[in-house]
C-alpha cells in the first residue's frame, strides 16, 4: 500500500463521503457509515479523516477548503465532488455550477493544495445508470471528463468511479448499488472503497 503507516489520509466531498460523520472532523469511530469507514478498516496504522458535507458542490467545498482540507495538513488527500454540481441542474434546488466554473474552481483548489500533500487522489462523480443517453448520466460524464483532465494536470491518482459502477451493474441492480442512483448502499460503498484501495495498492 502506497500510504505508509503513520500517515494522515483525509477524504472530502459531499454526502457520499459524509455518511453521518462526526463534526467538525470525522475521525476514528466518527467517520460515518460509508466508504471512508471501510477504507479505515483496511488501512491499519493510518490516521483517516472525513470532512465530507452533504449537499456540497465544488463552490461549497471551496468556501471551507482552508479549514477542512488544508488546515488538517494531510499527507494524502482524496476528493470526490461534482455530484451535486450536476444534480442541481435537474432538481432546481440551488444555483447550478456549469462545467467551466466547476473546472476552474476545482483547479484552483488543487493548485493550492498540491505542493502540500504527498499523494492526491481524485474520484470522479458518478451516476449509477447504465443508459448513456439518460440526460443526467450524459451530463455527469461531462464532469467526469473534467476530473480525468484535472488528475492528469495535477499528477493525481484517478479513481474512475463511473467505470467501477458500470462494471458493478453487470452483476448487480441499481437498487442493490444506489436506489436513487446517487447515494450508495452498503454494497455500493464497498464498491467505492475497493476501487480506492486498489488505486493505492
Amino acid at each position: 500500500m502506497r500510504i505508509a503507516p503513520g500517515s494522515t489520509f483525509l477524504l472530502t466531498g459531499d454526502s457520499i463521503t459524509d455518511c453521518g460523520r462526526a463534526r467538525p472532523i470525522g475521525e476514528g469511530a466518527g467517520l460515518g457509515d460509508g466508504y471512508v469507514r471501510v477504507v479505515q478498516d483496511r488501512l491499519p496504522g493510518v490516521r483517516v479523516l472525513n470532512t465530507g458535507i452533504s449537499g456540497n458542490t465544488v463552490r461549497h467545498l471551496a468556501g471551507r477548503w482552508a479549514d477542512d482540507v488544508a488546515g488538517p495538513r494531510p499527507d494524502w488527500l482524496s476528493v470526490m465532488i461534482g455530484t451535486n454540481d450536476v444534480w442541481r441542474q435537474f432538481d432546481r434546488l440551488d444555483a447550478p455550477v456549469d462545467p467551466v466554473d466547476y473546472e476552474a474552481t476545482y483547479a484552483g483548489l488543487l493548485h493550492a493544495i498540491r505542493p502540500q500533500v504527498r499523494g492526491l487522489i481524485l474520484m470522479t462523480p458518478f451516476l449509477v445508470e447504465a443508459n448513456l443517453a439518460d440526460p443526467m448520466r450524459a451530463r455527469m460524464d461531462e464532469y467526469r471528463a473534467i476530473v480525468v483532465r484535472l488528475a492528469g494536470r495535477f499528477g493525481a491518482t484517478l479513481v474512475d468511479t463511473q467505470a467501477v459502477f458500470n462494471g458493478a451493474l453487470r452483476t448487480h441492480s441499481v437498487a442493490e448499488l444506489a436506489p436513487d442512483r446517487v447515494h450508495p448502499t452498503a454494497l455500493g460503498h464497498t464498491v467505492l472503497a475497493d476501487a480506492l484501495l486498489a488505486a493505492l495498492s
